[in-house]
């Protein structure tokens, strides 16, 4: 999946309405992904692991714990790619999440969810790039 594709897969699936910690988003993802085939489920999850990466940066977390970093960077990406965009080029952009710990957990789970729906078995993810918070070193340096 490339990034285009990520990005409109996102947009295709946000719900009308207010979706304050993306569960619905991330519910719409995981049915969409689960209809797939399984390389579009871990084409999702390299792009989504590679999005959440380059939030992973010190100017946009420090002050925040591992979980809350992570959990707003996931806001972030549900909120689409204009906002994605918007924060890579102004990181004040990422304040009004972190301040109002703005959080979108269920969206890391989606892929994982869907893939084990199609094989009937549990996920070992492995991704080119973690997710998780502070992993992405350049990001963290000094």
């Amino acid at each position: 999946m490339n990034e285009g594709t990520f990005w409109q897969l996102i947009d295709a699936c946000t719900p009308t309405g207010p979706d304050p910690d993306s569960e619905r988003l991330a519910a719409a993802l995981t049915e969409h992904l689960a209809r797939s085939p399984v390389y579009v489920v871990t084409g999702f999850a390299e792009q989504l692991s590679w999005a959440l990466y380059r939030l992973d940066r010190r100017e946009l977390g420090q002050g925040l714990s591992g979980d809350s970093f992570l959990y707003t960077r996931c806001a972030v990406v549900a909120a689409g790619r204009e906002v994605f965009e918007g924060v890579l080029r102004d990181p004040s952009a990422f304040a009004p999440f972190a301040t109002d710990l703005v959080r979108a957990e269920s969206l890391l789970y989606a892929p994982d969810h869907a893939y084990e729906r199609i094989t009937g078995e549990e996920w070992n993810r492995a991704t080119r790039y973690s997710y998780e918070s502070y992993a992405n070193t350049k990001g963290w340096a000094a």
